[in-house]
């Protein structure tokens, strides 16, 4: 029998395991100068704060930056306990140069938005939804909107793709979307702490998010949605990703039975294929608008 001394040095362990994890999977890791920039960048804008009521009456917030002669609206969707600031920040510039209208959302219970839980887009796909519902009213140009979104976000944007989404979306970018959370729960357990025996944790985790949330670990599943999508869609995953591992892009990927298009980024971590690798990924992001920025092209 483990003495208690043992127990906790264990724990420990596992506990620094965890932290180095998260860290070397984050652009702060290796790209902490670009990371600070974006982010001053994004604060030193012109942002209007915009409002909505989620389907479960939270209060949740965006900031708005319209661009000089938009050609198109980008509604940007950070990952797990980010912020509209945070890592999806580096990409805001750039879209925003190349005359992208700006709609950068706080997550249920993330910044600025109420909310005491987070679902891993189950909920969070309503509350996309409703933001695009919230573009369409202003977009009185009927200018192309795009979702795009990271980690958690990129899985919400696919969730929401499965319910009918305004005319006027020509297209999703998901960067390092996990194909379901339940799957996410598995790859950590067994990659990170060598645990195989994962069926009667993730019960219990189930059950908590259950009786807690008011939501399933099955409702964040991409499938059925992917199968029901037609939207074009532009996949991305850093191939040194070991937070949300590859093989859960290449099964979106599979899964999607609209036009598609992935881009594996060398050397990337987590949340970092826009840092790894800016000059390609930036013109992955400008041929996709070019392509279907025009609906017809969608059909």
């Amino acid at each position: 029998m483990k003495s208690n001394f043992q127990i906790r040095k264990i724990k420990r362990k596992k506990k620094i395991h965890l932290l180095k994890q998260t860290k070397v999977n984050h652009p702060r890791h290796r790209f902490q100068d670009e990371y600070d920039a974006a982010r001053e960048w994004c604060e030193s804008q012109p942002m209007r704060d915009m409002y909505i009521r989620s389907n479960d009456n939270l209060k949740l917030h965006a900031s708005f930056l319209p661009a000089e002669n938009a050609k198109r609206y980008v509604v940007m969707c950070h990952g797990y306990r980010g912020t509209r600031f945070g890592s999806s920040a580096h990409i805001a510039k750039f879209l925003h140069e190349n005359k992208c209208s700006l709609l950068l959302i706080d997550q249920r219970c993330c910044g600025e938005s109420e909310g005491r839980i987070i679902t891993y887009g189950a909920k969070e796909q309503y509350d996309i939804i409703n933001w695009l519902k919230l573009i369409d009213k202003i977009n009185v140009r009927r200018l192309p909107v795009y979702l795009y979104g990271q980690s958690m976000g990129a899985t919400s944007i696919l969730l929401a793709s499965g319910h009918k989404l305004p005319g006027n979306v020509h297209g999703l970018i998901a960067d390092c979307g996990f194909h379901s959370m339940k799957e996410e729960l598995q790859d950590i357990l067994k990659n990170w702490f060598h645990i195989h025996l994962f069926n009667p944790i993730i019960r219990r985790i189930d059950f908590r998010n259950r009786v807690f949330g008011g939501f399933s670990l099955n409702d964040t599943d991409t499938t059925e949605a992917l199968k029901r999508n037609t939207h074009p869609i532009l996949f991305f995953h850093g191939e040194e990703d070991t937070y949300v591992w590859p093989v859960n892009t290449i099964k979106n990927y599979q899964i999607c039975r609209a036009p598609k298009e992935m881009v594996i980024i060398p050397n990337a971590k987590h949340l970092c294929s826009s840092f790894e690798a800016p000059e390609l990924y930036n013109s992955k992001i400008i041929s996709f608008f070019n392509r279907y920025d025009d609906l017809s092209n969608t059909l």
